[in-house]
């Protein structure tokens, strides 16, 4: 890593976490595009902080289980006999070879290669063979685990070996969505995907409201106008707006605890550094978010729904718009990336109130990796 390289960024950010709210400004080329920028954030950020990987009733019964990577590691996330969800080393404890793949259901995890197999709490179960082995207690092998958490439906994972604990630094942010009832809602759509763009970018994108009209003009401007995008205050693990609803526009209200106001009104909120969700009424929508390169990012994008009167008609209109919107967003990003190469881009001013979560999100990499990066500039 130079200084060279990464100084404009730790500038930035130092400025950000200084500015008022009205006088904001945007990041500059290598933010989004140095690669030891992100060297710094997998290390500070996604091996440390809690990260998103889904929702609980993705893991329905004893068995099922799911697949990921976070930060090369290979990981599974399972549900065991004993209906605890544990997130464990995808890895087989004899040779390396990958236990698990995609999702699915089972009554352990068996090793393709040579047919060991792991209990779902990850303590070994059969290891073929292996019984004339002088030196190996098989009642000792196990599976490493990671510490997981869940908060209103979601499931977290950190890779660090004694994190902080994540529901008190939300304590805020659930009491705002508390009348939703997110835990009680049913995922019914999850897509993988990659894109070619900067996991900033994206997330800067999810969570302003200045774009909604401009660029979703047939699409998200009738549900989502920007004229009522409302900023509220971040916490030192949160950020977001209100994104209200047209008072005309046909909608189902939602769960009984809702307000008259929250009715009318989507929480759209980020957990940094891995989650963007949409919480409304009658449906919500969340999104896993992880860096692959500078210019690449995997995005788990999910759709869960409130109560039982959603038809498939229904659920599919909602999935429609979120795949037409979800369109429009990715080639503004894949554009961005383009004109962020420019030698002639330059940051610019940030909306106050529409654009008010960018400063937040720019304070929080701030408080998260700006010491590192003055270490490494020496400023």
């Amino acid at each position: 890593m130079t200084p060279a390289g990464i100084r404009p960024v730790g500038e930035a950010l130092r400025q950000a976490g200084s500015a008022a709210d009205d006088a904001g400004w945007s990041m500059p080329e290598s933010f989004y595009t140095d690669p030891a920028v992100l060297e710094l954030e997998r290390k500070h950020l996604f091996e440390k902080e809690w990260i998103c990987i889904g929702r609980v009733e993705e893991l329905p019964k004893p068995g099922s289980f799911f697949t990921f990577q976070l930060c090369d590691e290979p990981l599974v996330a399972v549900r065991g006999e004993d209906h605890r969800i544990r997130v464990l080393s995808n890895v087989c404890r004899h040779r390396g070879a990958l236990l698990a793949s995609g999702s699915g259901s089972g009554s352990y995890l068996l090793c393709p290669y040579h047919q060991w197999s792991f209990h779902l709490d990850g303590r070994l179960a059969r290891a073929p063979r292996m019984e004339a082995h002088t030196d190996f207690d098989q009642s000792t092998c196990r599976l490493p685990e990671f510490v997981t958490e869940e908060w209103t439906g979601f499931l977290f994972v950190s890779l660090a070996p004694n994190p902080a604990p994540l529901a008190p630094l939300l304590e805020p942010l659930e009491a705002m969505i508390r009348n939703y009832h997110m835990e009680e809602m049913t995922t019914r759509f999850v897509a993988d995907e990659v894109w070619p763009t900067n996991w900033k970018c994206f997330i800067e994108n999810f969570m302003e409201g200045y774009h909604l009209t401009p660029l979703h003009s047939a699409t998200l401007h009738n549900v989502n106008p920007t004229r009522l995008s409302r900023h509220f205050p971040s916490g030192e693990a949160y950020f977001g707006y209100l994104s209200g609803f047209p008072p005309d526009l046909p909608r189902v209200r939602g769960h009984p605890d809702l307000t008259e106001s929250e009715v009318h009104d989507c929480v759209m909120f980020a957990i940094p550094p891995g989650l963007v969700s949409g919480c409304a009424g009658d449906y919500s929508s969340f999104i896993c978010v992880q860096p692959e390169g500078v210019d690449r990012v995997r995005l788990k994008m999910g759709l869960m729904f409130h109560g039982d009167e959603w038809t498939d008609d229904a659920v599919e209109k909602a999935v429609d718009l979120s795949i037409r919107t979800n369109a429009e967003d990715r080639a503004i990003l894949i554009d961005m990336m383009k004109g962020r190469a420019s030698k002639h881009f330059s940051p610019g001013p940030i909306a106050p109130d529409f654009e008010g979560t960018l400063l937040d999100f720019y304070r929080y990499l701030n408080r998260r990796i700006g010491a590192s990066l003055a270490a490494i500039t020496g400023g």
